[in-house]
């Protein structure tokens, strides 16, 4: 089969591609520089040049395709200006929706986030969730306005969202990925107590392909393998690389008054914050996920904590960014 993919070079579009081809299917891939068509072009993708904005490479790299994955996206916190990541979420799935109708493909896997279910403080968030009323950063609305937007745009195109919480395992050193570094290096010596839920990537990955096979067309699937508390995540950590972190946990008003701090600092020295108030609210209110329906329903089976942060761990030490 012949499927087109957006951010085919990101974390979660590069093991999907990766994947796909492996499976025998002919993937092409949108690619927004020379140096991310010669990354897909190694990887054994056919790159199309272009960029979510471009709605007629988008048609062009469509044509006579079985499926699209819209996996592209911006994750952004402490942004001075957000509008280029509403920009590239909400206009941007806008665009690849219009380009699919256009091109007549059948059916469209959405990336979307979990972030979307808008769960309360201490609820468990699942496909059914009543949202809260608002959201809690800017990446959270914008992805939620894009999801709208995927659905209502739809058209004769049968879309599927896939909702993964935080992805993480081998690949993946940035974002969240990078505080998991930190703490193991030691750069990250204070923490906040809160959840977290941790999808592994390969999970992920298969999430996508089970929805494109098995999902129903207009639902949502949370792809979500394990929850647990800050703490218990770094005893975790401790636990596999075999001694103990140097992580002291402080009460949520000095994380607040901290991050506030931060961030002002930062913007008076011109740069960007490493830590914000939007990031220290999304953080403190934390997010505890169900998966199970993806399990039930698509039949994804999901690797045990342990076995995503060992092979997490693996990765880091194969790429030398262990201390």
């Amino acid at each position: 089969m012949t499927v087109f993919v957006t951010g085919g070079t990101g974390t979660v579009g590069r093991s999907l591609v990766t994947r796909l081809i492996a499976e025998g299917n002919s993937v092409r891939a949108l690619a927004r520089s020379a140096g991310a068509a010669a990354d897909l072009r190694e990887r054994g993708a056919e790159p199309v040049e272009g960029d979510l904005s471009d709605v007629r490479a988008l048609v062009a790299g469509m044509r006579q395709t079985t499926a699209v994955f819209h996996v592209a996206g911006m994750n952004e916190m402490c942004l001075a200006d957000p509008t280029p990541m509403y920009r590239t979420n909400v206009d941007g799935t806008r665009n690849t929706l219009r380009a699919a109708n256009a091109a007549d493909v059948e059916r469209l896997i959405y990336t979307s986030s979990a972030v979307v279910l808008g769960e309360r403080k201490g609820e468990i968030g699942h496909e059914r969730t009543e949202h809260r009323g608002f959201a809690l950063s800017h990446y959270e609305r914008s992805k939620a306005l894009a999801e709208e937007v995927a659905f209502a745009e739809a058209g004769a195109v049968e879309v599927v969202a896939v909702n993964p919480s935080s992805v993480q395992g081998p690949g993946r050193a940035t974002g969240t990925g990078k505080l998991i570094l930190d703490v193991i290096n030691g750069e990250l010596p204070v923490m906040v107590q809160t959840n977290l839920s941790i999808v592994d990537i390969d999970d992920c990955t298969e999430g996508h392909l089970l929805a494109w096979r098995k999902g129903i067309a207009g639902e949502r699937y949370v792809v979500s393998g394990f929850s647990m508390s800050t703490r218990d995540a770094v005893d975790l950590l401790a636990r596999v690389i075999g001694h103990d972190l140097s992580v002291r946990f402080i009460p949520a008003f000095a994380a607040s008054v901290g991050g506030g701090v931060a961030a002002v600092f930062a913007r008076l020295r011109g740069t960007r914050p490493a830590v914000c108030g939007e990031m220290v609210k999304v953080l403190l209110h934390g997010h505890t996920y169900d998966g199970s329906r993806a399990t039930k329903e698509l039949g994804l089976e999901y690797r045990t904590a342990e076995d995503t942060i060992r092979r997490t761990v693996t990765w880091f030490e194969s790429e030398g960014l262990l201390r």
